[in-house]
């Protein structure tokens, strides 16, 4: 459970407290007469949450309003490899720090213990950086260098973890979390993330799981191994062919789990048939005839039973994995995390990471103010926490203070109007009140 006092007390333990200590670790103030580490690193969080685009003055003026008078000249020597390193563990001690709100009042996710999504975001970096952070090539040497930030989102009650760093070239399950989900919790994943060892990992510690089947599975219905392309093929005369089938999946594991197929509209399959087209071509090669049937049928696999969940229910579900889609939007749109005026690695990567940092208390305050109002727009209450970014770096030395300002942050964020219902294409807190909304157009 948040509060106001609960996250006032985290933010000033990060910025302040860890900021300071870390700060003088790594040497990155050596005289602090004046100035000490978790003022600077205090001027960097909350002068680019602030303003994404803060210029080395909109920087200096943030140092004002924490009581530090620094030159343009002065900051900018402050962007070294000690200073990256400072922001680096800063950042590590805020991911450590979970903050959870009380659990959004949906009963379809309160089936389960944690509702949790998990997927990944790529960050460009200059070609200088390619030995820190390799990225995964391409012409006249760009994406020499990216940065891969991986994310866990619990859907209930919002609590964050991550982002976890990694080269960008890196496969998505090379960063693990540390924290082992319990029994009773669902986990919504990529196709990237499909592994049959751990799904039936999952399965026998009673964490449950819904993903996209990967090409090429093997898959055994009545102990018989089925081609699912030549059965589906066979019901393509029913324009609304929908399966839902007791099935085993991987010839060493044979998982149970249920096969969920939809057919799709026409425009959907086109649309998708488009979409492959233009990604073979980028990778000079030609869409096989599988691949372009495949565009047709959406085909999950889950190992929850049928009493638990229906087939709509499900597909539901699913579509949620694409809210962790929405907010790297917001961090990348709105935080601007992907973006940096710096030239030089040491200002890039500092830039880097303290925006991370502020995307961290932003999500703890939307945490506080919102989460629990299922309409909730997240991008119209992260304007509101820019808003406040100066407010609450002024504060941030003096813990009652900031108790007022983060509370009178939250009363703005109740005044904040929701997402708009829509007729046409449901919101996803529309589909998870009322599952039937959902059309059988799943994209």
């Amino acid at each position: 459970m948040t509060s106001i006092p609960h996250v006032a007390t985290a933010m000033r333990e990060v910025l302040d407290e860890v900021a300071k200590t870390v700060a003088r670790a790594c040497g990155v103030i050596q005289r602090e007469r004046v100035m000490h580490g978790a003022h600077l690193v205090q001027t960097l969080v909350f002068g680019w949450l602030a303003n994404p685009d803060a210029t080395l003055d909109d920087l200096v003026a943030m140092a004002k309003v924490l009581g530090i008078t620094i030159s343009k000249a002065a900051l900018c020597k402050r962007f070294t490899d000690a200073l990256v390193t400072c922001m680096e563990r800063v950042l590590q001690h805020a991911m450590g720090t979970l903050v959870a709100a009380d659990p959004v009042a949906i009963p379809l996710l309160a089936r389960f213990s944690e509702v949790l999504l998990q997927d990944s975001t790529t960050i460009s970096l200059p070609a200088s950086l390619a030995q820190r952070f390799r990225g995964c090539g391409g012409r006249n040497g760009a994406g020499q260098a990216a940065l891969k930030a991986q994310v866990r989102l619990e859907m209930r009650t919002g609590m964050l973890e991550g982002p976890l760093v990694q080269d960008g070239r890196a496969s998505d399950r090379a960063v693990a979390f540390r924290r082992r989900p319990g029994p009773g919790s669902l986990s919504l994943r990529d196709l990237s993330y499909f592994q049959l060892d751990e799904l039936a990992l999952d399965t026998r510690e009673k964490r449950f799981w819904i993903n996209r089947l990967k090409p090429n599975t093997a898959i055994f219905c009545d102990g018989v191994r089925v081609d699912l392309l030549t059965m589906l093929r066979q019901e393509a005369s029913d324009a609304h062919t929908t399966l839902d089938i007791a099935v085993q999946i991987g010839v060493a594991q044979r998982i149970a789990c249920r096969l969920l197929v939809v057919r799709v509209p026409e425009q959907t399959a086109a649309q998708r048939l488009r979409r492959l087209h233009r990604e073979m071509r980028k990778k000079g090669r030609t869409a096989s005839a599988e691949q372009e049937a495949w565009c047709g049928w959406t085909v999950f696999v889950t190992n929850m039973p049928t009493d638990m969940v229906t087939l709509t229910e499900a597909l539901v579900l699913m579509r949620l994995r694409w809210q962790i889609e929405l907010l790297f939007k917001l961090w990348k749109s709105h935080g601007k995390v992907d973006e940096s005026r710096g030239q030089r690695d040491a200002r890039v990567l500092t830039e880097i990471y303290a925006k991370f940092i502020g995307m961290i208390m932003q999500h703890w305050l939307l945490l506080t103010g919102c989460w629990q109002k299922p309409d909730r727009s997240l991008p119209k209450v992260a304007k509101k926490v820019r808003e406040f970014a100066k407010l609450l770096a002024q504060a941030m030395h003096h813990p009652r203070t900031l108790r007022k300002v983060v509370r009178l942050l939250m009363e703005e964020i109740s005044k904040v109007e929701g997402q708009t219902p829509r007729t046409k294409e449901p919101n996803a807190y529309q589909l998870l009140l009322n599952p039937n909304l959902l059309e059988w157009a799943v994209s």
